[in-house]
C-alpha cells in the first residue's frame, strides 16, 4: 500500500501544503493580475469560487469578447487573463488568441477542464466528439491553439500518492514564459485539482526580479554604441525611429525619449507604436508610414533625415506597418541609418546600447533643435458637413479643449486609417492609442475600451475614452454595452454611419450591406443607460465632444457619413488607391504612380 503524504513527509510539511486554487490566484496577483475576463460555466465553477478574493473575475458578453478585453489588459500590464469553461468556452477565444500571438501579447488564457477522475470512454457532452466516434478527444482545444503556436499545456494532478502534485510548479513555469516571452499561453485546469494540495513555491520578492535576472548572453554593445556616437556626431538632422516593440517596455522607451531630449533629437514612431509617444512635443513627429502617412514631420523624415537611429521595430517588416509593401517607407529604404531591433528578451541588448550612449555622449544642455521651427496655429473650423475627410482634425479641435486628452480607441475599417491624424497626449495608464493593427480582426474595439475604462478606474482616472468605429464594426459587438454600462465608464462612441462595410468594397453583392435604415443606435444606447447624440457637421460634433467628456458616463454619437471618396480620409484614399493597383486597375495604376512619383 502507497505511504499518504503526511505518511511521508510529515504531518507538518502536510498541513502547509497549499490548495491548488489559493496558489493560482496568488501567482496571478504576484504577475500583478488584478482582473480576469471571461464567461462561466460547469467546468470553470470551482476556479471561478477559488479566484475570488484574489483577483477580481469580471463578466463578458461572450468569450471572444473577454478574450479580446484580456489582449487589451496585456497592452497595459504584465500580464492579461482570459478565463472560460473547457472547449465551448475557450475555442471561441482562438481569434483572440491568434491577435495575442500575432501582437506579442503575454495573454494567459485559462481554460477549466473535465477532471481527472472524469476522463474515461464516456464521451463528455463538451468534447468535440460526433455521435459516429470510436475514442473520444479530450485535447480538441489543446491542439486548436498549438496550432497557432501558442504554448498550451494541461495542468496535472496527483501521480502518486506519498508526492503532492505539481500542478503550481507548472502554473508558475508558464506564467512566467508568457511573462518574459510576451506571448500568450493556453491552460487546461481539470476540475478536481483546484482543492487538491498542491506543492508551496518560492517566489521571488518582486516581480522585476524575474526580468532583471534575465542575462544578456550577446556582446559588442560598446562597439555599437561607439558606431551610433559618430554617426551621431556627423549627422546635422538626425531621426530616432522607435518601434513597436518598445510600447511593451516603458523603462527602456523612457530611457530613449530621454536620451532623445537631452540631446535635441527628433523622434517618430511606427502605426503600431502610435500613442506611446506623447505627440505635443516639439521633437516628437508623430507615426511615419511612408506615402500613407498625413503627419506634419512628413518632410523632415522623408527628406531632411541624413542619418536614422531604428530602435525596436520588428524582426519581419509587416505590410501593414511598413507602407503595405508599397516601397514607399523611407525608413526602409533610407542608406545612412543603424538598425538595432532587439533580438534579446525584454530588449536587453537595445538597454545595454542605451546606456552606454547616455554615458559617451557629451550632455548638451544648450543644444538646439534640427527641427526647423513651426509655430502651430490653429485657426477655427469652419462649421461644414462631417465626414472621415475632417474627422481627425475636428476631433482634435475639441480635444484641445478638453482638461485630459482622450485615450482614443478604434476599430477596423475606415475609422482606424482615419485615426492615425489624430494628435496623442500624455496618458493616466502609460497609453493614449489603443487599436487591433490585426486588422482582419473585426471586433475588439468595446472589448478593449472595456479593459481600459478598468485600468482608469483602478487609477481613479477620470480621462475619457473616445472609440471611433463604423456602423459595420458595432454592430459585431455591441452586446458588449451591458458592462461598459455597468462600469459607469467615461466613454465615447464615434458612431460612422454608411450602412455598408465601405473600406476595400469592390462591388455591390450583399455581403457589403451591414445595416438597416431603420436601426436607431441612439435608442439603442439609452437601453443601456446612455446618452444618443446626432452630429452632421464639424461645430456640431465639437460641442458635442466637449459636452460629453465633461458629462461622463456611456455616449454614442451618431454621424451620418457619406462614402463619396471627397469625404474619404486622405490615409483610406491612398489605401483604396494602391488596393486597385495591386488589383491591375488601370486608373488606380496612374493615380498610384503619380503619387508616389518621389519615392
Amino acid at each position: 500500500m502507497s505511504p499518504s503524504i503526511k505518511d511521508n513527509f510529515g504531518s507538518e510539511y502536510y498541513n502547509s501544503l497549499p490548495l491548488f486554487g489559493d496558489c493560482l490566484g496568488e501567482l496571478l496577483a504576484f504577475f500583478g493580475v488584478k482582473r480576469a475576463y471571461g464567461v462561466g460555466g460547469d467546468f470553470v465553477a470551482n476556479l471561478i469560487n477559488s479566484l475570488e478574493g484574489h483577483i477580481e473575475v469580471l463578466p463578458s458578453s461572450n468569450e471572444m469578447h473577454a478574450g479580446f478585453s484580456a489582449c487589451a489588459q496585456a497592452e497595459l500590464n504584465p500580464l492579461g487573463m482570459c478565463l472560460t469553461t473547457y472547449t465551448v468556452g475557450s475555442l471561441p477565444c482562438v481569434t483572440a488568441a491568434a491577435l495575442a500571438r500575432t501582437e506579442g501579447l503575454p495573454v494567459v488564457f485559462i481554460s477549466g477542464a473535465p477532471g481527472e477522475a472524469e476522463v474515461n470512454s464516456h464521451a463528455l457532452h463538451h468534447s468535440v466528439h460526433p455521435h459516429t466516434a470510436w475514442h473520444t478527444d479530450l485535447d480538441a482545444a489543446l491542439n486548436s491553439f498549438r496550432a497557432l503556436g501558442v504554448r498550451a499545456e494541461r495542468l496535472q494532478g496527483q501521480r502518486h500518492s506519498g508526492q503532492p502534485n505539481i500542478a503550481a510548479e507548472q502554473c508558475l513555469e508558464l506564467l512566467t514564459y508568457a511573462y518574459l516571452n510576451r506571448q500568450p499561453v493556453f491552460i487546461e485546469i481539470p476540475r478536481d485539482l483546484i482543492n487538491q494540495p498542491t506543492q508551496s513555491l518560492s517566489l521571488p520578492l518582486s516581480l522585476e526580479q524575474i526580468s532583471q535576472n534575465q542575462p544578456l548572453s550577446l556582446s559588442g554593445a560598446e562597439l555599437i554604441a561607439q558606431d551610433i556616437e559618430s554617426k551621431l556626431k556627423l549627422a546635422n538632422k538626425p531621426l530616432v525611429f522607435l518601434g513597436e516593440k518598445l510600447r511593451l517596455n516603458r523603462p527602456l522607451l523612457s530611457k530613449i525619449i530621454s536620451l532623445c531630449h537631452q540631446h535635441s533629437l527628433p523622434y517618430a514612431t511606427s502605426w503600431f507604436g502610435k500613442g506611446m509617444l506623447d505627440e505635443s512635443e516639439p521633437l516628437c513627429l508623430g507615426s511615419y508610414n511612408g506615402a500613407f502617412s498625413e503627419l506634419e514631420g512628413k518632410h523632415y523624415i522623408e527628406s531632411q533625415a541624413d542619418y536614422i537611429l531604428e530602435l525596436g521595430t520588428a524582426i519581419f517588416p509587416s505590410d501593414t506597418n511598413n507602407a503595405f509593401s508599397s516601397q514607399t517607407h523611407a525608413i526602409d529604404t533610407h542608406s545612412h541609418k543603424t538598425m538595432l531591433r532587439g533580438t534579446a528578451r525584454w530588449e536587453k541588448d537595445i538597454e545595454a546600447v542605451i546606456d552606454l550612449l547616455v554615458q559617451k555622449l557629451p550632455l548638451n544642455e544648450g543644444a538646439e533643435s534640427t527641427l526647423d521651427p513651426d509655430e502651430k496655429v490653429t485657426p477655427p473650423l469652419e462649421s461644414v458637413m462631417l465626414g472621415y475627410h475632417n474627422l481627425a482634425e475636428t476631433i482634435n479641435q475639441a480635444q484641445r479643449q478638453l482638461a485630459k486628452p482622450y485615450i482614443f480607441v478604434p476599430e477596423v475599417g475606415s475609422s482606424l486609417f482615419a485615426s492615425f491624424e489624430l494628435e496623442t497626449h500624455g496618458s493616466d495608464i502609460g497609453r493614449s492609442y489603443l487599436a487591433n493593427p490585426w486588422y482582419a480582426a473585426m471586433g475588439t474595439c468595446l472589448p478593449y475600451a472595456r479593459a481600459i475604462a478598468d485600468q482608469l478606474a483602478e487609477s481613479n482616472s477620470l480621462q475619457p475614452v473616445l472609440v471611433m468605429i463604423g456602423d459595420g464594426g458595432f454592430n459585431f459587438q455591441a452586446n458588449e454595452l451591458i458592462n461598459l454600462q455597468k462600469q459607469g465608464a467615461n466613454v465615447t462612441i464615434l458612431y460612422m454611419r454608411n450602412n455598408i462595410f465601405h473600406l476595400g468594397k469592390a462591388g455591390d453583392a450583399p455581403i457589403y450591406s451591414c445595416n438597416d435604415q431603420g436601426f436607431n443606435p441612439r435608442l439603442l444606447i439609452q437601453a443601456y443607460g446612455g446618452d444618443g447624440h446626432l452630429c452632421e457637421t464639424t461645430e456640431q460634433l465639437t460641442h458635442c465632444l466637449i459636452e460629453t467628456a465633461h458629462k461622463g458616463g456611456v455616449h454614442l454619437i451618431e454621424v451620418p457619413t457619406s462614402v463619396e471618396a471627397g469625404h474619404q480620409s486622405e490615409t483610406t484614399k491612398k489605401l483604396n488607391t494602391y488596393i486597385g493597383f495591386r488589383n491591375g486597375d488601370p486608373q488606380a495604376t496612374e493615380r498610384w504612380n503619380e503619387l508616389c512619383g518621389h519615392f
